[in-house]
């Protein structure tokens, strides 16, 4: 059955699509609660720790991702939208893609360039910073990490709200294609 016949996506989209969303909230989770431990403790580590390695599962789950979405398809809306919500689906999915993308870029770049070290999980094996430290540059980073962080909260509560819209206001199959 191809993307065209198929009524919803493939088990390993929705795999990845519900994979990678308890993985943005455990990241959201994990450095909005960092601050319940005293800056230099081992907690505060643990959560910064568990925040990046999170952020880069995200990074790594978004290609697999992109690949199984470029190989399944998408299945059609029924009943189909209009040009204006097809855009607007188009553009939203796009920004959530970046996201995934960019956000973990820009978190590595920051640890890396303000000399952090992000170690293998379990072990005290660092991985190589692949930057030079340079404080004003992390700081910049940092801050357009938080930013965009933050911004999506909006984008990402967005998807969530539209999903709801099309199965109960609309009373399409948009949300069904992702169960």
């Amino acid at each position: 059955m191809n993307a065209v016949t198929r009524p919803r996506y493939t088990p390993t989209l929705r795999l990845l699509h519900w994979l990678m969303a308890v993985l943005i909230v455990l990241a959201y989770i994990l450095i909005e609660q960092r601050g319940i431990f005293p800056r230099g403790s081992d907690g505060r580590f643990a959560m910064m720790q568990g925040h990046f390695w999170v952020g880069i599962g995200v990074f790594l789950l978004v290609w697999w991702r992109l690949m199984a979405r470029v190989r399944g398809g998408t299945p059609p809306i029924t009943p189909p939208l209009g040009k204006v919500s097809v855009i607007a689906a188009k553009l939203l999915h796009l920004a959530l893609y970046a996201f995934f993308i960019v956000m973990p870029l820009l978190g590595l770049a920051t640890v890396w360039t303000d000399g952090k070290e992000l170690l293998i999980p379990f072990t005290s094996i660092a991985l190589p910073a692949l930057l030079p430290e340079n404080e004003d540059l992390a700081h910049q980073l940092e801050e357009l990490h938080g930013t965009i962080g933050e911004a999506f909260y909006w984008v990402i509560g967005a998807h969530v709200l539209v999903a709801l819209w099309h199965h109960v206001g609309r009373r399409d199959d948009t949300l069904k294609r992702m169960l």
